[in-house]
């Protein structure tokens, strides 16, 4: 195993090959796990943090949620209910973060898998984690951007209480949000990793203010006792404990989309080092400032029942809670800080997804994948795969006009969608390739198992909860669809793959040196770029 200084080393001098341009270590570790470097490595270890903290960021997260989870279990289940989110994400973090060390690719998760995986099973397991991956980073988009038109819609009601903002109007916002996302995401790589840089210090800075002047100004503030001990039932099930499992769809959505991180490693400087901290240092900043925000939140709340289980409180209740507290003006201030963390929060799960599905073109997975696998000359960026991405969710979204209960439904299927394409690459690490693996040089050493099986068994509790009814009695208008769109798209998808798919799809393809090879068969020339494309046009055209 490489130690950490000599990947420090290594990075900063220039490899020479015979024939072939000097390549950094980087690139070098690029060649080898068989891809050329295309994408411009053009952000730092800092960006990429910055990228995957927008992703799962608090205000973004928590604040669409925060007033259902609280009708749910009350304060005190909200609070330790993200707490117990925390630490089990952080322990996924931990075991996705040591395999992205070891293969720092745009790929990501679904390529990860195809190092792991037996050959037999390489093609369809790198299909399954690739699609699963790209919905919940696509359902993301989605619920993030909707909750975005929501706060929109809720300033609007706070000025202008004559508006009818209807869902079909936050629809329309919905989908100009999603349009600016794709404008920005066309741009170069370095503008978007500055971009989120000062998202990362803006939603800080949110923070801070919505702390420390929520706690300043409202008046008065809730006891400890409501804040510590309090447990309200309000979802319907008679059980207290099932009640207390719902506020983890609130934490776990939050805290998911951090490997973002590992999609953006071949843009990444040092990225056997930058993208694992990006992923782990995302999950543990979000975690921390996500209790603080929390706590201080229940503290501003001075009538539970009228900002949080009346029909006639502010929607999303959170705004309800401020508008109460701490009066229209600092509202506005609070408002405009969470507003800008969604926003960012959208622009970054859309920059991680278009490089997800770039880097599944490459290999042919995508439906277009001859356009979603291309860099516009100028930027270097994907932009097909970023305006695919945009079309996808506005289509998506149509679900919120609808069903009323559509947006926990999206919530449901990201984050089902992200947790199991982190489980595939999770056990296999600690099965098939347990004794196998090569580690970079950030690892667990002897934890590796021993956190690998946690997390695969939490990822497993999450996926089955989502998929549970939220609320008592259940109605079709109150019913948890999550599975229909879920299983839907993962029948089709794997569907195809049995029919057509297996037929030319074997993994991830090595570039080298203008020819094509699978990754794991690196002493055999499979075919050149030529007759692959010719090859698989006459399978896919029987």
């Amino acid at each position: 195993m490489p130690s950490s200084s000599s990947s420090e080393k290594e990075s900063d001098n220039q490899i020479e090959h015979a024939g072939q341009p000097p390549m950094n270590a980087d690139e070098e570790l690029l060649h080898k796990l068989g891809y050329k470097q295309d994408l411009s490595r053009s952000i730092s270890g800092f960006s990429n943090f910055a990228i995957a903290f927008s992703c799962c960021s608090v205000l973004s997260g928590l604040t669409p949620l925060w007033g259902d989870s609280m009708n749910n279990a009350g304060s005190m289940g909200v609070i330790w209910g993200w707490v117990i989110t925390g630490v089990m994400t952080t322990l996924v973090a931990c075991s996705l973060a040591e395999i992205c060390s070891a293969y720092p690719t745009t790929g990501g998760l679904y390529f990860w898998v195809s190092r792991l995986a037996t050959s037999d099973y390489v093609p369809l397991a790198c299909w399954v984690t690739g699609w699963y991956n790209w919905i919940g980073l696509c359902f993301g988009i989605t619920s993030i951007d909707l909750g975005l038109a929501q706060f929109i819609a809720s300033i609007i009601n706070v000025w202008r209480p004559d508006v009818n903002t209807s869902v079909y109007m936050q629809y329309g916002l919905y989908v100009g949000i999603l349009l600016i996302h794709g404008i920005i995401n066309s741009v170069a790589v370095s503008w978007t990793g500055v971009m989120n840089q000062g998202a990362f210090f803006a939603n800080m800075l949110g923070l801070l203010i919505i702390v420390i002047a929520g706690l300043a100004v409202t008046y008065p503030l809730a006891s400890g006792e409501f804040v510590f001990t309090q447990f309200y039932n309000g979802s319907g099930f008679s059980n207290n404990g099932y009640a207390f499992l719902l506020v983890i769809l609130q934490s776990q959505y939050t805290l998911s989309g951090y490997d973002s991180a590992a999609h953006m490693s071949e843009e990444t400087k040092n990225s056997q080092k930058g993208s694992p901290y990006g992923i782990l240092n995302a999950v543990i900043s979000n975690a921390i400032s996500g209790l603080v925000f929390l706590i201080a939140v229940s503290f501003m709340v001075k009538n539970f029942d009228q900002q949080i289980t009346s029909d006639s409180a502010i929607s999303p209740q959170i705004v309800q809670v401020f508008l109460d507290g701490v009066g229209q003006a600092w509202t506005m201030v609070f408002l405009v800080f969470v507003m800008i963390s969604i926003f960012f929060s959208g622009s970054a799960l859309t920059l991680g997804s278009s490089r997800m599905v770039y880097a599944f073109a490459r290999d042919g997975a995508m439906p277009f994948s001859s356009y979603l696998h291309s860099l516009n000359p100028n930027t270097k960026s994907p932009v097909y795969a970023v305006w695919f991405n945009v079309v996808v969710a506005g289509i998506v979204g149509v679900l919120y006009m609808i069903n009323s209960t559509a947006y926990s439904a999206i919530v449901s299927v990201n984050t089902i969608g992200s947790q199991m394409s982190y489980f595939v690459p999770i056990l296999l690490r600690i099965t098939v390739s347990r004794k196998t693996f090569i580690p970079g040089p950030w690892h667990l050493g002897m934890f590796s198992t021993l956190i690998g099986t946690i997390s695969c068994a939490w990822i497993l509790f999450t996926c089955a909860l989502f998929i549970c009814p939220t609320v008592w009695p259940v109605t079709p208008d109150n019913m948890n669809y999550a599975i229909v769109p879920f299983a839907f798209i993962m029948i089709l998808s794997t569907g195809y793959f049995l029919i057509w798919g297996r037929k030319w799809f074997k993994g991830p393809v090595r570039v080298v040196d203008g020819q094509e090879v699978i990754v794991g068969e690196d002493e055999e020339i499979i075919r050149n770029d030529d007759y692959w494309n010719s090859e698989k046009r006459e399978i896919q055209g029987n």
